[in-house]
């Protein structure tokens, strides 16, 4: 990160973002070319690792590019204030964001999806007591991506 200034370090600063963001952006390489996709998500942190959850279809591009590259990078952000200037080249924007990158895989096990589905749930709707009926586990595709780097960013 070149501005130091704005790191965030905390750990529990670092929850707190990324408990007030809603979605985030799911980014990856296909073939030399950037493709980024918003996404419901779920975050843990598991064995001191923070770990993100999405779901969707069971085909696509974004399930083709995980079997394909194994990698993938989140950015969220929230807080967003555009704050003006008199001067144009003076504007600036409040803001808190995270940046994560590391592999990604698809979920396989029923045991495995519905920890993701819980955890999906839990940041979009604050409730954590969800059942997942088997037959909606047996066909969704959840997907886990374990940040290997994390960075955490507030501008306010």
């Amino acid at each position: 990160m070149r501005r130091q200034d704005r790191a965030v370090t905390d750990p529990e600063k670092i929850q707190a973002v990324i408990d007030g963001c809603e979605i985030c952006r799911l980014g990856f390489c296909d073939q030399g070319k950037p493709y980024v996709v918003p996404v419901n998500f779920g975050h843990a942190v598991e064995n001191g690792q923070h770990v993100f959850y999405f779901h969707g279809a069971a085909e696509g591009r974004k399930v083709d590019l995980i079997r394909q590259t194994g990698r993938a990078c989140i950015e969220m952000e929230e807080g967003y204030q555009l704050k003006p200037a008199e001067q144009a080249c003076r504007y600036t924007a409040a803001f808190r964001s995270v940046i994560a990158e590391g592999p990604a895989v698809i979920l396989e096990t029923a045991e495995e999806k519905r920890r993701g589905l819980a955890a999906i749930l839990r940041q979009s709707t604050g409730k954590a007591d969800w059942e997942f009926p088997d037959a909606a586990v047996d066909t969704v595709c959840v997907c886990k991506l374990t940040a290997e780097a994390l960075s955490c960013k507030e501008h306010l």
